[in-house]
């Protein structure tokens, strides 16, 4: 089947689609445990582009599951695909010329590296660091109630590993800084990086 597929050469290429947005596309990627606040920087972080004119787009885990991921369950192999998926998608978004944000527990060092390795130079991972104890009171979702009770197998940070990123570009803990300071962090990492200009 591959013997008969070949690279479409198209004439718009992803510069000229980020020249007329005015900014560099990537990837924000937010790792980190469930109810470590990743959803909540990423809701955050898009809006505070937008309101600048910024072209974005959120692409968020559970949202994801209810359509182009439906498929999967959460074993490793299904993990590892959901990962795999949504860095195909994103790599599409920053070939669109916009600033992708990605929120995911993304538990696994090997699936985020092998996203890294989609968008060279366009991949900015951010692990959301708060601490286990402090998600767990927070259980946004009764997820961690639930895993400690038995009743939700194979959770991460419970029966699961979080294997933390070994050289994100940023590592913020939300138990420590406000919504607006983590964003603030991540706006200024991306105007030094030349992502975005200052606003």
């Amino acid at each position: 089947m591959e013997r008969n597929l070949r690279w479409q050469s198209l004439a718009v290429d992803r510069d000229g689609r980020a020249a007329i947005k005015a900014q560099r596309p990537c990837m924000i990627w937010l790792t980190g445990l469930s109810g470590s606040g990743k959803s909540t920087l990423a809701d955050a972080l898009e809006r505070r582009l937008f309101a600048v004119g910024r072209h974005t787009y959120l692409l968020d885990g559970d949202n994801l599951r209810h359509g182009l991921n439906r498929d999967l369950g959460f074993s490793a192999d299904d993990r590892c695909e959901n990962i795999r998926r949504v860095g195909e998608v994103g790599a599409l978004m920053v070939d669109a010329g916009l600033i992708a944000i990605a929120a995911f527990i993304s538990p696994f060092r090997a699936d985020r590296d092998l996203v890294r390795e989609l968008l060279p130079a366009r991949f900015v991972e951010v692990h959301v660091s708060t601490p286990l104890s402090v998600c767990e009171e927070r259980d946004p979702k009764g997820l961690y109630r639930k895993a400690r009770a038995g009743e939700l197998k194979q959770f991460t940070g419970i029966d699961s590993p979080f294997e933390a990123p070994l050289a994100a570009e940023l590592t913020l803990d939300t138990s420590k800084l406000s919504v607006e300071e983590a964003v603030d962090r991540i706006c200024n990492y991306m105007v030094t990086a030349g992502y975005i200009e200052a606003f």
